[in-house]
């Protein structure tokens, strides 16, 4: 053979070769990752009719929800809405209501990781504008004039090359790699300066410090006869997990617990006899930094917390003699029988177009904060941050106390304008609510909002920054998802979207109350409307002139909308305008000397002048002129 005959052959192959390893596709929505806001990112893209494409490396959807194996959701159980009610609606059809689901004392709702994975693939698989594709490994972000315009994967078992081509593209990683390889400016762990600003003393030193992440397991009880432990790990020493609980305390330096070992296994009590082990403190929490690391550096932090968690599993087998608790053999496909990929509690953060901090949530609707009226997802989980592997990382950041609150839009976009979304734990907050932010079901809300924000933005041919704030809004509120936390104004109340619309706009607002695992925000829709709050709230909203009792009745408030609707809102109402108002308020023509409730000038204001509408805001809730 020749030495130009081969040299043909070789092109040939070459050629070959390089046609069966790559691919290009195109999409109007590309969804990096299929995590928790990943998966409901992606399912609201297509439900709102642009393609969308999901590209995730392992088998499974759901990322913490599942792959990670942390099912058991935290808060929200009191605020249904949107995509996690949905799904929530599934796991209780599955078992048979709410209270086959309530088996563990961490949460309302805990399930087996499997089913989670089970429901969301069910949920993708019946939209018609969604492609999943597994197994694919982000690579980099493609660019086009500056703007990202899709990314590039590598299949994880044939290295076929895939480029894919969006319109508009959504990070929803567990680390946020796709905004750092888009080169977005991020923050990672605890800020000094910023936590100070949030009333929070944070040494200096534990600048970069992120939050303890941990190798989840899910053991099994295989009946009081069964003896599943597992090969002694190497380097085990019981001393590692003395104070997990009381049943084994050594070291009286440390702190002294008050539970016993069945009791740390309820906390995360599966249905079906299974328990899930992620347990704080001296469990099999892990410190280790992974976001600015490789993927080959990561592995390697993450076999190390691998270990610890086996070496736990072994502590409960062994020293607290649950010798009938195995890892599950019918959860995760994966050899070691561990979750597929670690709990990652902190992502980087994105320096935003606005930056949702403790003096936002602690006192949403005071010191001139306007922020709430830009809300897309809704949260009640306390600041809880895990840091006890770290004993440089700050130790007081414990359920600090605060209201429930929304998430603003802008918090999901960068600074600079771009084609790309933050979803996931990602969004602009600071670190110390990202404590709060980052818990499943707050998580899949943003990732709704991200979903519709990407999609509206396809519609309108705009970038994403340029899509109105009470667009996504709307959108949001056409499928039960809540702007607004109010615990007494669910979307089970007859009056849900027009108080959710009047809230936002700010001219009736709630009161947020800290309550231990669960905080609250009440709107009050049955207490009668105080004049002098109103007028103080309804400034540049309402037109309230003339002499009025402390409380307003409901022929006072139809002059106040009639006088609103001509001189702002440039309106002739018609009688029969208000008198069908008047009706789906559940008010009739005897009541005019009543006081009106919150909930029925809610209705009235919402359905005669329509101010969410009509009146538009910016992302920071600053309203635009009309």
């Amino acid at each position: 053979m020749t030495h130009q005959l081969r040299y043909i052959i070789h092109l040939c192959l070459v050629a070959f070769v390089s046609c069966k390893s790559s691919q290009q596709v195109s999409t109007d929505v590309l969804v990096i990752g299929g995590s928790a806001s990943g998966t409901t990112a992606a399912i609201q893209s297509a439900r709102l009719g642009v393609s969308t494409l999901l590209v995730e490396a392992t088998p499974w959807l759901g990322g913490m929800i599942s792959a990670a194996g942390v099912s058991a959701f935290d808060g929200n159980h009191q605020i249904p809405s949107g995509l996690w009610n949905e799904f929530r609606d599934s796991i209780y059809q599955y078992y048979g209501g709410p209270d086959k689901v309530a088996t563990g004392w961490v949460s309302n709702t805990l399930f087996e990781p499997h089913l989670a994975n089970r429901i969301l693939q069910s949920m993708t698989k019946r939209e018609n504008k969604l492609t999943v594709m597994h197994g694919w490994q982000f690579n980099h972000v493609t660019k086009k004039e500056g703007k990202v315009s899709g990314a590039s994967f590598t299949h994880q078992q044939t290295g076929e090359l895939l480029t894919v081509n969006a319109t508009i593209v959504i990070d929803a990683t567990e680390l946020g790699d796709g905004l750092a390889d888009a080169g977005i400016p991020s923050d990672i762990g605890l800020e000094p300066e910023a936590a100070q600003s949030d009333n929070i003393a944070v040494d200096p030193a534990a600048r970069g410090i992120i939050q303890d992440l941990t190798y989840v397991a899910v053991l099994k009880d295989y009946g009081n006869d069964a003896d599943c432990t597992i090969a002694k790990p190497i380097g085990y020493d019981p001393r590692e997990f003395d104070g997990a609980c009381t049943d084994f305390v050594q070291d009286t330096t440390r702190k002294r617990p008050s539970i016993n070992a069945q009791t740390m296994l309820d906390y995360g009590k599966l249905p079906n006899g299974k328990y899930m082990i992620n347990w704080p403190n001296y469990g099999n929490d892990f410190y280790f930094n992974p976001i600015q690391l490789s993927l080959k550096q990561r592995d390697s932090g993450y076999n190390a917390a691998k270990e610890q968690t086996l070496r736990f599993v072994y502590f409960i087998q062994h020293q607290l003699g649950f010798k009938n608790l195995g890892l599950a053999d019918d959860e995760f496909p994966t050899p070691d029988r561990l979750a597929l990929i670690p709990y990652h509690r902190e992502s980087r953060r994105i320096q935003g177009r606005v930056r949702f901090d403790m003096a936002t949530l602690a006192n949403p609707f005071q010191n001139g904060n306007t922020l709430y009226r830009t809300g897309i997802a809704v949260g009640d989980y306390p600041i809880d941050h895990h840091h006890k592997k770290n004993p440089q990382a700050p130790q007081q950041l414990e359920f600090y106390p605060v209201p429930s609150f929304s998430i603003p839009l802008g918090a999901l976009l960068p600074k600079e304008d771009d084609n790309i979304i933050a979803a996931e734990k990602s969004i602009s907050v600071s670190n110390i609510i990202n404590g709060a932010t980052r818990l499943q079901p707050c998580v899949m809300l943003i990732g709704q909002a991200a979903g519709t924000l990407a999609a509206l933005a396809v519609k309108n041919n705009s970038r994403p920054s340029e899509v109105p704030v009470r667009a996504v809004q709307s959108a949001l509120l056409e499928k039960n998802a809540v702007l607004l936390p109010y615990m007494d104004a669910t979307i089970h109340h007859p009056y849900f979207k027009s108080i959710q619309k009047i809230g936002a706009t700010g001219i009736l607002r709630g009161k947020g109350v800290p309550y231990k695992w669960a905080n609250q925000t009440w709107f009050y829709p049955d207490q009668p409307v105080s004049v002098d709050t109103l007028k103080s709230n309804a400034e540049n909203w309402l037109l309230i002139k003339g002499d009025f009792g402390p409380y307003l009745t409901i022929a006072e408030a139809k002059r106040i909308i009639q006088a609103s609707a001509s001189a702002l809102y440039k309106l002739d109402i018609a009688e029969t305008v208000i008198n069908a108002s008047c009706k789906s308020a559940g008010i009739i023509a005897s009541d005019d000397k009543q006081l009106i409730t919150r909930g029925q000038l809610a209705v009235l204001i919402d359905t005669i002048l329509d101010p969410f509408s009509k009146i538009s805001i910016d992302y920071l809730g600053q309203m635009q002129p009309l």
